[in-house]
């Protein structure tokens, strides 16, 4: 096919693939629906065991975190026991498709796409965290005088730089979602000013209300959530349906402006449904095991200065005072990337094993090995090899005391799945937690089943209480649609990786991105 001179590429960030099919199917969303009808329509599969902060990564680089080297934003640094913030380093290893475009001579406009860095050497336009929902860098564009203008004329996100925080009523919920609808509403505007300047070959733009809406208000929408309070949810009606549908008219004001024969693909990078898990029990379970050591306990009677008096006092709070403690003082003020990052709290030097952050739904394991570690405990090879089957059998056997079942659905060696350079920035174990049920928090109606017992024969019982305010979480699935000129509308059966989508939207401008483990989608390009 011919290259076409012009792509219009738009993101909805974390929006549900289920719900995106439901409300198309019954004109909820009537300018996807159009799309749909004229363009080719799929899932798409995400990283195995890397769904939260790989995602955004992932797709614009089209590789996976071996080889970008991003699995959160708080990691180990290779070679100790400390934590590193990664946006303040080198960040995303690889070329972002955009990037490769521009050195092609194309002219690029990449708004708010997450966890980017700003790029003052693209040929067009960048604007990094108008409206992000993580806010890693705050507000930038390139050139600079672009981010004056819209700052002067148009403001800040009106929802600020954090969606977290504690909401307890009909009234709170409702200044929440008339904040994210005017957000879209206002970034629709700026948009279609730098879209009406004309010259672009790639024109991206992407939509992360849908992402805080999930997170926030997925128990208002989910009536079966043990956090669903119907008089609220009366109040309000569906939120998720109601951005959905400020996304959904978004998306056609800038479909309309581009014209019909310009290609568009519209697309979700990953889902969202209830919160699920337990990974606020992972670190205790290891410890039960006996495979993490713990820092000793400070002695009773122990002041440990002002620090230690601080310290005490806000551990004797209990979980949902702290809780809220936490989220109003990330929406006061959030954390920066050049804030210092958490220690590691347990003693991994001494342990076979120490837990490491991987986002809510898949948590992270880290070897002591010998030869990596500074104080390795477990040899490569055949010893910790037979110490994964035990500790994977140990895990897969704890059952979750609301079902009956397996609270793990799975433990995935890392290195059995991926093979990059940057393999040793990542977690050695993957421990997929079973979605079966909703967790609920303790901060959202009454703390309703926000506590997990879980047991086995070698843990023992053990429980503890989710008190994240989130009530709904990624899933690794997600969607798109492409209406592309020449192209049959169709409906892909496969999931399509996420790493594809890179390479396809270069290819459709006529550039090849360098070798990577992502392909170009052949429904779109051949």
């Amino acid at each position: 096919m011919t290259a076409p001179t012009r792509l219009l590429v738009l993101g909805i960030d974390a929006a549900s693939p289920d719900l995106l099919d439901r409300w198309i199917a019954d004109g909820t969303l009537p300018h996807l629906r159009a799309l749909v009808a004229r363009g080719v329509v799929g899932r798409t599969r995400g990283v195995d065991g890397f769904h939260i902060g790989s995602t955004w990564p992932s797709l614009y680089t089209g590789t996976d975190p071996s080889h970008h080297g991003v699995h959160y934003l708080v990691q180990l640094v290779p070679g100790t026991y400390q934590l590193h913030n990664v946006a303040t380093g080198e960040f995303v290893r690889g070329e972002p498709f955009w990037k490769t475009l521009s050195n092609a001579g194309k002219r690029v406009a990449v708004l708010d796409v997450p966890l980017s860095r700003l790029d003052r050497s693209l040929n067009g336009v960048h604007v990094v965290e108008w409206g992000g929902h993580d806010s890693l860098y705050g507000f930038q564009t390139s050139p600079v005088d672009l981010g004056q203008d819209l700052a002067a004329r148009y403001g800040a996100h009106p929802l600020g730089g954090a969606c977290d925080a504690v909401r307890t009523s009909a009234d709170d919920y409702s200044v929440f979602l008339e904040r994210l609808e005017r957000g879209v509403a206002t970034k629709v505007a700026w948009t279609k000013e730098l879209l009406a300047r004309g010259g672009w070959d790639l024109f991206m733009q992407v939509f992360t209300e849908g992402h805080c809406t999930g997170h926030q208000c997925w128990h208002l929408h989910d009536a079966a959530h043990p956090g669903h309070d119907p008089r609220v949810a009366e109040s309000l009606g569906d939120p998720l349906r109601r951005i959905y549908r400020a996304i959904d008219a978004a998306v056609g004001e800038l479909v309309a402006a581009v014209g019909s024969e310009t290609p568009v693909i519209v697309f979700s990078a990953h889902g969202m449904s209830h919160w699920y898990g337990a990974q606020f029990l992972l670190e205790e379970m290891l410890v039960r095991l006996g495979v993490t050591t713990p820092f000793p306990a400070v002695p009773a009677g122990f002041a440990g200065g002002v620090e230690g008096v601080a310290r005490s006092a806000w551990r004797a709070l209990p979980s949902s005072v702290r809780s809220r403690v936490r989220d109003l003082r990330h929406r006061l003020a959030p954390e920066s990337p050049t804030a210092p990052p958490p220690a590691l709290r347990v003693d991994a030097a001494r342990s076979l094993c120490f837990p490491l952050n991987n986002g809510l739904a898949v948590g992270g394991i880290r070897l002591n090995l010998v030869g990596r570690e500074p104080e390795g405990k477990l040899r490569p090879g055949a010893e910790a090899d037979a110490f994964v089957e035990r500790l994977t059998g140990e895990l897969l056997a704890v059952i979750d005391e609301r079902t009956g079942r397996p609270l793990v659905r799975r433990v995935i060696r890392t290195a059995e799945r991926y093979e990059g350079p940057m393999l040793d920035h990542l977690p050695d174990l993957l421990v997929e937690w079973s979605d079966e049920v909703p967790t609920g928090s303790t901060v959202v109606n009454g703390g309703r089943a926000a506590v997990v017992r879980a047991r086995s024969l070698e843990l023992g019982a053990i429980e503890g209480a989710n008190d994240y305010g989130r009530t709904g979480e990624h899933r690794p699935g997600g969607w798109f649609v492409a209406a592309v000129p020449g192209v049959a509308s169709r409906a892909i059966g496969r999931a399509v990786p996420l790493i594809d989508l890179a390479p396809t939207f270069t290819r459709l401008l006529g550039v090849e991105m360098a070798p990577c483990g992502g392909r170009p989608v052949e429904e779109l390009v051949l």
